[in-house]
């Protein structure tokens, strides 16, 4: 059995984005000094982190079952959105001297997100189909 280059290419676009949410659920969970503190900035700790950490376990298992893969790039690029947007309003790019790190991951985790929303809009478009013609 081969592994075709298209194939390849759509796993890693659903691995890099899981694994960089799994990873940091680690740190929203045990209530890790510079989670609490990106959430006390906010002003949403600690119901935030502990709210975006069970978004972000749910949007990773989505992405990572080739049947919802779409549902959890949208959910995934629906919290990147929020993370991008407090990075450029509230707390910056770069947060307690991590070298930018947390906001690349966002960047990094919403781009994933959005090629797998658009190499999957034919799942989107076919619900709405299916929806629409009852």
């Amino acid at each position: 059995m081969t592994l075709n280059i298209k194939t390849a290419g759509l796993w890693s676009l659903r691995i890099i984005p899981a694994a960089i949410l799994l990873q940091t659920l680690y740190f929203k969970f045990t209530g890790a000094e510079e989670s609490v503190y990106i959430f006390t900035t906010i002003g949403m700790e600690p119901w935030g982190r502990i709210g975006s950490g069970v978004f972000e376990l749910i949007a990773s298992i989505l992405i990572l079952l080739p049947r919802t893969t779409v549902f959890g790039a949208l959910l995934g690029a629906g919290l990147m959105c929020g993370a991008i947007f407090f990075h450029l309003t509230k707390l910056g790019i770069e947060i307690k001297e991590d070298g930018g790190l947390l906001f690349i991951y966002a960047i990094i985790v919403m781009a994933c997100c959005l090629l797998l929303i658009l190499f999957y809009r034919k799942t989107l478009s076919g619900l709405v189909q299916k929806n629409y013609k009852k």
